[in-house]
């Protein structure tokens, strides 16, 4: 079974579908199977996204994907860098 991609607003929704459904006594290892993901994904998720509104999940995507173009970025212009300095010191 292929595993499903939830986006940050669902996981969101899902998370407070399961608080209710703790809040009034049902096991959360059952709550989770009932909102349809396993316990460690709703554990990971309550980690991650625990007590986020939906703008703020979004804001901390999108910056996450910035951070990793810019490591990119860095990562590229270094090994330029580096290469320069090679080429330089042999033509001296």
């Amino acid at each position: 079974m292929p595993r499903k991609k939830y986006s940050p607003e669902d996981i969101i929704r899902l998370l407070r579908e399961a608080e209710v459904l703790i809040s009034e006594g049902m096991p959360t290892r059952q709550a989770a199977r009932k909102i349809g993901v396993s316990d460690q994904a709703y554990y990971h998720w309550r980690r991650e996204y625990g007590g986020m509104r939906i703008e703020q999940a979004r804001r901390l995507k999108n910056l996450e994907k910035e951070n990793g173009r810019l490591k990119q970025l860095v990562a590229d212009l270094s090994l330029d860098n580096q290469i320069l300095k090679e080429a330089s010191r042999g033509n001296f």
